[in-house]
């Protein structure tokens, strides 16, 4: 039977040990130890990392007997192995875990929510809490409350207890399990069934932030980091605000200023730049329709863009009673508008001849665009429909 360190003594992270058995699987070897500080995975506890015999451990689970199996890729050359485990992964985990049944309390405390659920995953940590009206205030004060916990490093005990016996305690649910029932208890805080590892004290949890709130239908989801998570993902805020600091030459409390003054300036020169886009569209109208069309403005454009082309195309039509096709060799697109007396229905044309041309588009009967996959194919569309509608025009 394997002596498991992560229960017995969880800060252990080098050891040597007896190999009890090995198989092979799919190309890859599992093993059994006679003493293991890998974690498998479960209760929302992903499994540990690190090394056997020079080998890295892809994975660790539970096997159908209990056992605890070292999935490898090679089958180690002794039967006495050196173990080291990823200890930073592994205290993450301590850390994330602790800090996890830490929240859950503190929001059945302030506000009797419940945990219906913990994700522990790469980025941040999550729980689901059946509580659906939550808001900043609830987080503001569950946070201030997780943290005052944690500075008063209360002692966690780890022990197992019959089912008897935790009938008598105050446990945060009935475990699903009859027989060496695992209780994390968080010294005059909580009583919780639990097999994942757990830091000795609260104080070792460093921190809890709490980054955002998500409704989940009836349940609130809550976005937190803990400990050394928590600090990085401060310091990487804080090098962000600092580099934007000094990019604007303004102090932290001002960049929201300077930003949205940034916003606002960008609003209007937009404006200004749509207005100009219109005035554009207005001189080159008058341009084309100073042409003898015949009632069929068509021009190919090599740098301006399909926007612009739209503007061009209203504002043709809207000039004058005329058929309008533009092209821009820019963006590989071509409009087609018609306010005149020609009977053509711009939408039903182009899904006539696009698809000789390998093109894609569509639109209503007063106008239509499409785009093309080349230079090609756009400019062999636009002869062709040259040719046509001029011959329709001229009937």
């Amino acid at each position: 039977m394997t002596k498991k360190l992560y229960y017995t003594s969880p800060k252990t992270a080098q050891w040597d040990s007896e190999i009890l058995g090995c198989f092979k699987e799919n190309d890859h070897y599992y093993i059994t130890l006679d003493e293991t500080a890998f974690y498998p995975e479960g209760g929302g506890q992903p499994s540990d990392a690190g090394t056997i015999d020079n080998l890295a451990v892809l994975d660790v689970i539970k096997g159908t007997e209990g056992d605890i199996l070292h999935k490898l890729e090679k089958k180690p050359s002794s039967t006495t192995v050196h173990c080291e485990l990823d200890w930073s992964r592994r205290f993450d985990h301590m850390q994330s875990h602790s800090g996890q049944h830490l929240l859950s309390a503190v929001c059945r405390e302030l506000f009797e929510a419940n945990t219906v659920s913990f994700h522990l995953g790469k980025e941040y940590l999550t729980i689901d809490i059946n509580e659906a009206e939550w808001t900043e205030v609830h987080t503001a004060e569950v946070e201030k409350k997780v943290n005052q916990y944690i500075f008063e490093n209360h002692k966690l005990h780890t022990y197992y207890v019959t089912k008897e016996q935790v009938q008598s305690l105050p446990v945060v649910k009935m475990p699903k399990v009859s027989e060496n029932i695992r209780i994390v208890e968080i010294e005059g805080i909580e009583y919780n069934p639990c097999g994942g590892t757990h830091v000795e004290r609260t104080g070792e949890i460093g921190m809890i932030k709490i980054l955002k709130s998500e409704k989940q239908k009836n349940l609130t989801r809550l976005y937190f980091k803990c400990g050394l998570r928590a600090l990085n993902d401060y310091s990487e805020g804080l090098g962000v605000l600092s580099a934007l600091s000094n990019k604007f030459n303004t102090g932290r409390t001002e960049i929201f200023d300077r930003v949205e003054k940034l916003e606002n300036d960008y609003k209007r020169l937009l404006a200004e730049n749509e207005n100009l886009k219109l005035e554009k569209a207005k001189y080159l109208a008058d341009s084309l329709l100073a042409e003898d069309n015949d009632g069929f403005i068509h021009h190919l454009f090599e740098e301006s863009s399909l926007k612009e082309l739209q503007y061009l195309a209203a504002t043709l039509v809207k000039k004058e009673k005329t058929l309008v096709l533009l092209a821009s060799q820019k963006d590989q697109k071509v409009i087609l508008s018609n306010s005149g007396s020609l009977a053509i229905h711009c939408g039903q044309y182009f899904k006539a001849e696009l698809s000789s041309y390998k093109g894609k588009g569509g639109g209503n009967e007063q106008t239509a665009q499409a785009g093309f996959d080349s230079q090609a194919d756009l400019l062999a569309f636009y002869q062709f429909t040259i040719e046509k509608l001029s011959q329709n025009s001229a009937e």
